[in-house]
């Protein structure tokens, strides 16, 4: 693979909503907030800024709506130098959003409401075979239709394209064929609703990791906060790999960052554990600054981060 791979991200695009609480209010609660913002987001969206920022020709296939919101993602993305030729405007219809609650540990709770995005389906996909054809790896996430993701699977699989599937958030069920990928990259609580069981410690998290390979997928990378992150491949590789020391300020994007990184990392020709830690390396930067799109790191910064800290 080249140093500069091409990397497709089919995915939404949202506008976020974030208000800083000191807690997470119980049900019948009210708290209140500071530091209201709107930033752009949508893991979709999230993913390609990170693949662009760690060097990657970086494609987004998507809808936006026809309003300010709309305007603004697309113009975000194209500064970030992803091509966005194929980001649709719906009319009539509004762009994206998400609703965001981080607390004073820099942990968050989302809300989607999916705009645009559920207006993505498999006629969008079909016609671009060319997008494919360009593309060394395919990113998806399950912000958009399942139907739209199952009919990219389907054309980066005649493609010949490595597919890393963001099995986030996760449907009541995942369909079988979902599992159909070269990667998954649930974190822990997605893997948890998936399988079952509880990610507690390294035993079980191997045991988890390995019932997603069972079903299907080439690989499980499984992202498990400040334990870092778990690679079980269907070939035997097992590695676990440590994470970064890190000030947590807001974990929203975090695992985008991962993912965009792992595809990069994995188009360019690393091993998946090598891709895992420089994914380990982008996460744990982007908890660092306030936003998703607005704490993902570059390649520099990555670098210097994993040229000065040994993973712990």
């Amino acid at each position: 693979m080249s140093e500069q791979p091409t990397v497709l991200v089919v995915g939404s695009i949202n506008m976020d909503m974030v208000v800083r609480v000191p807690q997470m209010p119980a049900p019948g609660q009210t708290v209140a907030g500071e530091g209201f913002a709107t930033s752009p987001g949508g893991k979709g969206a999230n993913q390609a800024v990170a693949a662009a920022r760690a060097g990657a020709d970086c494609i987004m296939l998507g809808r936006v709506g026809d309003d300010p919101f709309g305007h603004k993602l697309r113009d975000v993305l194209i500064d970030d130098g992803i091509n966005c030729d194929n980001v649709k405007t719906t009319p009539e219809t509004a762009t994206g959003t998400a609703m965001i609650m981080v607390d004073s540990l820099g942990e968050n709770s989302i809300v989607i409401s999916g705009g645009a995005n559920l207006a993505l389906t498999p006629d969008d996909i079909f016609p671009r075979g060319e997008l494919f054809e360009l593309a060394d790896i395919v990113v998806l996430q399950l912000e958009i239709p399942l139907q739209t993701v199952r009919a990219a699977m389907d054309l980066a699989r005649r493609h010949r394209c490595k597919i890393v599937l963001d099995p986030s958030p996760i449907p009541g069920r995942l369909p079988d064929e979902l599992f159909a990928v070269d990667i998954i990259t649930p974190n822990a609580l997605e893997a948890e609703q998936i399988t079952g069981m509880q990610t507690l410690e390294e035993r079980v998290d191997r045991q988890v990791a390995s019932m997603l390979v069972e079903r299907g997928a080439g690989a499980t990378v499984m992202k498990i906060g400040n334990r870092g992150s778990l690679v079980v491949s269907a070939e035997g590789e097992i590695a676990r790999l440590a994470p970064y020391r890190i000030d947590i300020v807001d974990t929203t994007g975090a695992g985008d960052a991962f993912t965009g990184n792992l595809a990069v990392a994995v188009a360019r020709g690393n091993s998946l554990a090598d891709a895992a830690q420089i994914a380990n390396a982008a996460g744990a930067l982007a908890c660092t600054k306030f936003g998703a799109q607005t704490a993902i790191p570059t390649w520099d910064e990555i670098r210097i981060l994993m040229e000065d800290q040994q993973p712990q």
